[in-house]
This record gives structure tokens, sequence and C-alpha cells, in this order.
């Protein structure tokens, strides 16, 4: 179930708190990240390699890794994708000058020399203190293949797989909580039925070892988007196969994948198309849930988004198989939706990863030789930070429509928490890009003693963070607001993000 409950059609804005209601930790993990062998996401995004004049740490570039743990990432999945199921990880081992070379099919037919494989991956995430999301070849890879990573990753086994590790210089074995078995198999990564990959997980699966401790947990290919289907023939024959089922789904200006629309050059129109797009994830979620409670009412099992963002045509002159597109105040408002819905549900949606990390859709850094940007949506996930394993309020929400000719859709979006310290955090999105919004906020029973809010806003809806020039995407101090006994009075700008921290 949804912990936000809303009426629409009003003229006024109303959020009702129930911290009294507030028993389920939303997971960190909602907050994860994506990172693929795709375009600049890896090489020059993460990976410069020890010998670069971009400062950097084994090989790692010190201000995207700065940058990362300030953002507090819990999770990162690699190395894709359509490109996992292609990559077979024993060429991405040992001596990097030995390492074979594979064409990059899926994503611009480039060379991938495999100089970032699985020991830089697991150094990548040690040095960001998250936890490491493999996704392994089903789709042309063999069951033998996949037990023999998971044994190199995490046993401490006497066997020729953890010789070969300690032979690469690692003694000890990783710890790596989350597997996926298979990506997109419905596509990209196998164009199989939903009851034949059943079997095929139910097979994999099986070979998936738990070693020396480590608890793997099993991520299933669920749909595409609204194939509930899917859903429903993974749930009956797996059930009990698998920790969680992945859903995917991007945000798409024109609904036409053949021509997304612009990044940056939009209007009202494509503004609102994106957020009713964008809201379209709630009927998704909801809709998948239902089917996942009837066959697990209770919970075990968790929905995994590993793949959603915004997904626009690629920025005049860059690759078009690199996926590069800038980022604006436009997908720092899409971000900040579905985090806000994800953490309504975080009674079922126990991880999400935004694609991509860096250089790739809508993407938290973006890099150019030594220069790096802050986009956006850096900036949102940032500030949503604080809701990371805090307990979820149940919200009642009361919102005016953001109407356009003759469709409209909720004019506000909002999740509220409380942490470890007993602070509340209440973070809001005003989607209406031309109108201010005035939010009545009843605190259930709260005192504010004391009160401070962050926003991220700007003049026009297109405006980006650049190389060169200076940042108009920013957080800044938020103090429109005013107390009365027992309610906050927020005055929310057009097409913000508003975050309110509560103390007592």
């Amino acid at each position: 179930m949804s912990f936000l409950f809303c009426v629409s059609g009003q003229t006024s804005n109303v959020v009702v708190l129930q911290p009294d209601k507030a028993k389920v930790t939303i997971n960190k993990e909602i907050y994860g990240q994506f990172a693929e062998h795709l375009g600049h996401c890896i090489y020059e995004g993460i990976w410069v390699g020890e010998n670069s004049s971009i400062p950097n740490t084994r090989g790692l570039r010190n201000d995207v890794l700065n940058a990362l743990k300030d953002m507090k990432i819990p999770v990162l999945r690699w190395p894709g994708g359509c490109f996992a199921d292609t990559y077979h990880w024993k060429d991405g081992i040992g001596p990097r000058e030995k390492r074979p070379s594979i064409v990059n099919i899926h994503w611009g037919g480039v060379t991938e020399d495999n100089s970032f494989g699985t020991h830089e991956f697991m150094d990548l995430c040690e040095t960001l203190g998250c936890e490491a999301y493999v996704s392994a070849n089903l789709g042309s890879g063999t069951v033998q293949e996949m037990a023999e990573w998971v044994e190199y990753l995490t046993s401490d086994t006497d066997s020729p797989m953890t010789r070969l590790r300690k032979q690469n210089g690692r003694e000890k074995p990783w710890k790596v909580k989350y597997i996926g078995v298979g990506n997109e198999s419905w596509g990209c990564g196998g164009n199989m039925t939903p009851e034949h990959y059943s079997d095929l997980l139910r097979q994999y699966g099986c070979f998936c070892r738990n070693y020396a401790g480590n608890r793997l947990q099993k991520i299933a290919c669920g749909p595409n988007a609204s194939d509930y289907l899917w859903t429903e023939v993974l749930m009956k024959n797996c059930g009990l196969q698998m920790d969680g089922v992945s859903l995917h789904y991007y945000t798409l200006p024109t609904g036409n994948w053949d021509k997304k629309g612009s990044a940056t050059q939009f209007g009202e129109k494509e503004w609102f198309a994106v957020m009713k797009g964008t809201l379209f994830m709630e009927e998704l979620i909801n809709k998948h849930l239902e089917i996942m409670d009837r066959f697990d009412s209770r919970k075990r099992v968790g929905l995994i988004v590993d793949e959603w963002g915004a997904w626009y045509d690629v920025e005049p002159g860059t690759n078009p198989g690199f996926l590069y597109q800038q980022n604006t105040l436009r997908d720092a408002v899409v971000a900040a939706v579905n985090l806000n819905l994800f953490n309504n549900h975080a009674d079922r949606v126990k991880m999400a990863n935004i694609a991509q990390m860096v250089n790739v859709l809508q993407s938290m850094i973006l890099t150019r030789k030594e220069q790096m940007v802050l986009t956006p949506t850096y900036h949102v996930f940032r500030m949503f930070k604080v809701h990371q394993n805090a307990k979820l309020i149940p919200v009642k929400l009361a919102c005016a429509d953001y109407k356009l000719e003759d469709k409209s859709v909720p004019s506000i979006s909002v999740s509220a928490s409380k942490d470890s310290a007993g602070r509340i955090h209440v973070t809001l999105v005003n989607l209406n890009p031309v109108t201010e919004s005035p939010v009545e906020i009843d605190l259930g029973g709260e005192k504010a003693l004391t009160v401070t809010g962050q926003v991220i806003t700007a003049g026009n809806m297109n405006d980006y963070n650049d190389f060169g020039a200076a940042a108009k995407v920013m957080p800044s101090a938020f103090q429109d607001f005013k107390r009365e006994e027992g309610k906050l009075w927020v005055k929310m700008p057009s097409k913000s993000v508003v975050g309110i921290e509560i103390a007592n």
C-alpha cells in the first residue's frame, strides 16, 4: 500500500502528517545508482586510470568520488543494463594489459578494453562505502560462469576461483549484497517469454550460493513497464526463488522512442508531458504490487526499480549510442517526484537505481576531461538523503491540480520521514512551472521548535548547469514559511523542490 493518501480536485494545498503511524523504514537503497559500460559513464566519468593527469585514487577520479560520497550513495548497480548480458567477467580480471578487448554491440559499437572490471568495481564500492549490486550474464552466459563469479567474489574456501582471485591481488573475499539474475530478459537480454525466463531463473539462481557468511539477495528480471503478465508469471512460478523483482520505466516527453524530444529546448507543453509521464510510475507500482501481494502477502519479495529516469534525445553532435544528455530543472522535479513516490511505497519498494550515475541519461554528474558539473538531479539526491533509513511518516495530501489545456495532474508531491534523532523531514515538489503554491502542513501534534529549509529552483524551466559557466540550478536557503500552533505555512515557488527540517 501507499502511505500517501491523496485527494485531488482541491483549490488549496493541505498536507497532514501522521507521525504516530511512522512504522515502516525507508530503505536507503531507494537512493541507489546505476553505472553501465555505456558512453562515458565508466571511462572518463568514473575511471581514468592511475596514470591520468586527472587527480585519482587507484584510477578512480577523485572529484567524482568526493561528490558521490557527499550524496551518500548507498548501492551501485553494474555492469549493465544491456551490456551485462554480453559481459563475460573473466575478461575483466588479471593484468590490464593482458585483458581481451570486445566490441560494445549495444552502445556505439566502440571497443571495450575491459580495464575496468570486477576488482575496479569492488574497489569503487568499498571506497564509496556502498553496497555492490552485480548484474550477471544470463542472456549469453552459462550457469557455470555465473556460479564461478559468485565464488570468485565471495568465497573464502580453497578452490580454483579463490586462488585465482588471490593471484589477482585480493586475498579476502568481498561482501556482495545483490546479484541480478539477467537484465531485460524480455528484450536485449534474450527476447524471452516470462515462462522461459522463470525456468532459467530457477536454474541459474540455484547456483548463486552463499559463501563465507555472505547473504546474496537474488534480483529477478521483472517487467518492462506495464507488462503485468510478466509479473504474474514470475510471482507464480518463482516467488520463493528470488528476493526482489525489478521494474524498468523511463519518462519520455513524447512517448516516442524514435524522437524523444530535447533535454533543454522545450516549453510548457513538453514540461507538462514529462510530469504526466513520470507520474505514471505510481500506477505501475500500484498495479505490480497488487499482483505481488496476491502471491506474497508477507511482502518478502521487494520491488526493485533498478532503471528509471528521464530519457531524451542525445545532445547535438554527440554519439547517439552514448546517450549523453543535459539535465535541467525539469529533471530535478522528475527526480523529486519519483523519490517521494518510492518513499511512500517503502513497504515494498526496497531499492531503486536511477539511470545513470555519470554522463549518461539523467545523470548526477557530467564530466569533460578534468572538469566536472553537478546536475540539478544530483542536488535533489543530496537534499533527499535525509530520508535514508528514516521512518516513513504517512501523509494525507489534498492539492490543487496543475492544468494545461484539457489535461491535469496533481500540482504537489510530498513525502515525510522521522530520523533516528527525532527530526522530521518533509520534501515537497511544486510541479506547476508558472504558479507559486502555498501549502498548509498540519504537523500531526508535533512541535516545531526549530524549522529550516532548502529550495531548488531557477529562473527558467529549462535552466541547467554547464561547463565553464556559473551554476544556474543550485540549492539555497528557504525561509518562505511561517509557523502557527501545530502548523506550517509554506509558500512554494513555481517549478521547485523544497526540503523542510522540523526539530522539537
